[in-house]
């Protein structure tokens, strides 16, 4: 019979072929050099074949090694799949999984799943708190709600809102020596934004506002763009500056008192730019699935401004298997 290595020798190889190098592939693996050389040395001992030449200063595969490592990248990848359908399995048809973006989470979604649950206490809501994509297959998830362009290959993609940013501050700095009263007397304040952009489409900045609101020759050094909404809303909320917002996500600040929007002016995101729900083609008929759809769509369209957004068939399904 013939001997099979084992899953942490088969990491170990993949590593090491991916790397040519003993210390970096240890050092993905969270182990020695020396663990890593041992490891592959106990592989080729097994099978009876050499996997790398060694020099001084280098390694290099050799062909049975292109293709055991080639190999041993599919099995991995495959028992990997196979692990998260095992876990899909496992957890039952009551459980949705879903992945959504901190600050989407915190300040939209959370606030309303009460009503979610109340018209489907049968589903039971699991959530993958991360700005990171995701595999649908590999992460064990059923549905992903992001911001990008809809662009998601494989998967059909709804778009939620249609949103404009506007400037907000809090009632403190609004009450301050330094009253805000026109366009202008922002330029007594710090001004923060976030910068982010994605396939060539840019979030709009004080540059595009203060332009829109008649004010010439703005310098955006006076700007501070932070790396996250939720810093810059906290940096709003405390008073210690005036903030460039999506409307959408600070609708309960601004319900709430936290917040106070300044001007009727805002500037439309760029069109191709929304928060999207995502899920894979094959569970689009899932009853799990087609209740939450449904049920955020409506919570979408009673937003201030908001039109049905359900896609026509030829809208869906353009992007990557992640979300």
């Amino acid at each position: 019979m013939s001997i099979i290595p084992g899953m942490r020798a088969l990491r170990a190889l993949d590593a090491a072929g991916r790397h040519l190098n003993f210390s970096r592939a240890a050092d993905e693996l969270g182990l020695t050099p020396a663990a890593v050389s041992y490891q592959i040395k106990e592989i080729e001992d097994q099978l009876g074949l050499s996997l790398f030449k060694r020099t001084n200063r280098s390694i290099r595969m050799t062909e049975a090694g292109l293709i055991l490592c080639r190999a041993s990248g599919d099995a991995l990848e495959l028992m990997k799949r196979a692990v998260a359908q095992a876990r899909r399995t496992e957890r039952g048809s009551r459980h949705l999984k879903i992945t959504v973006d901190p600050d989407f989470a915190v300040k939209w979604l959370m606030q309303r799943l009460k009503r979610f649950r109340g018209a489907w206490p049968e589903i039971d809501l699991r959530f993958d708190i991360s700005p990171e994509v995701r595999d649908f297959e590999l992460d064990d998830i059923d549905i992903g709600i992001r911001f990008g362009t809809g662009n998601y290959p494989g998967l059909c993609a709804d778009r939620l809102f249609d949103d404009v940013v506007v400037p907000v501050c809090s009632p403190r700095l609004l009450a301050s020596e330094r009253p805000i009263q026109t366009p202008s007397d922002l330029l007594d304040h710090t001004l923060v934004h976030i910068e982010w952009e994605r396939q060539g489409v840019a979030w709009p900045n004080w540059s595009t506002w203060m332009a829109a609101a008649g004010i010439d020759a703005f310098d955006d050094s006076r700007t501070v763009a932070l790396a996250t909404s939720s810093e810059m809303l906290q940096a709003a909320i405390s008073g210690d500056a005036v903030a460039l917002v999506d409307l959408t996500t600070v609708a309960n600040d601004l319900a709430e008192g936290r917040l106070v929007r300044l001007f009727d002016l805002g500037i439309p995101i760029p069109s191709e730019l929304a928060y999207f729900l995502v899920y894979p083609q094959e569970t689009a008929s899932d009853p799990r699935v087609v209740a939450f759809r449904e049920w955020i769509l409506d919570e979408a369209e009673q937003m201030p401004g908001q039109e049905s957004r359900t896609p026509a068939p030829d809208e869906k399904g353009r992007g990557t298997r992640g979300a």
